[in-house]
């Protein structure tokens, strides 16, 4: 007596049922994960001279109560001299390394602790606000950042916006100008 076993019963041969629901479901999350990445973008981006305000526009960061928000100079390859907030009393700041702390009428950049400036990565925060006398109220404030690239010292002002909705990105990262013959692309010739 022949003993068949047919361990998958009496199905046909030729079964198209799962590679079609495997695409199906592959296309199904590919396009709610690329809905999802579009709705919350972590990254926003600009060439250096684009956030030094070289085009004549003052670039904006928003910073929200969820998330901090990061300005990155990683990839620009410069390093974090100094930084003034005009505002301090809706934001907090933070950086990756050590910043120049130097005060008052003898600031040198190329001194003290300056000298020692590692930061790449400023990091904000808004946070409920602070009543500081003197200081008016308003609805963003200005961000000043110094950084140096082998001795190139560049002058970064960032218009800081105080947003209550859903945070849009994470990190502004700031990237080298593309190489030109004379000047970068955003730089205004004057008439």
């Amino acid at each position: 007596m022949k003993n068949n076993h047919n361990l998958l019963g009496n199905t046909p041969k030729k079964t198209y049922f799962i590679p079609i629901a495997s695409v199906i479901f592959s296309a199904a999350v590919l396009f709610f994960v690329g809905r999802a990445v579009a709705n919350n973008a972590v990254l926003r981006s600009m060439f250096s001279c684009n956030a030094q305000g070289l085009g004549g526009v003052v670039p904006t960061l928003k910073v929200w109560y969820q998330q901090g928000t990061n300005l990155s100079f990683i990839q620009a390859g410069e390093i974090i001299k100094k930084v003034w907030l005009n505002d301090p009393s809706q934001v907090t700041i933070d950086f990756d390394g050590p910043v120049c702390m130097q005060f008052g009428q003898d600031r040198n950049t190329n001194a003290g602790d300056c000298k020692n400036s590692a930061a790449n990565v400023i990091q904000l925060r808004r946070i409920p606000k602070l009543k500081i006398p003197g200081l008016p109220p308003t609805n963003n404030t200005l961000l000043t950042v110094v950084t140096d690239k082998q001795g190139q010292t560049k002058l970064y002002t960032f218009r800081v916006l105080y947003a209550n909705d859903s945070p849009d990105y994470h990190t502004l990262a700031i990237y080298p100008d593309p190489p030109s013959a004379k000047q970068p692309s955003c730089v205004r010739e004057p008439q």
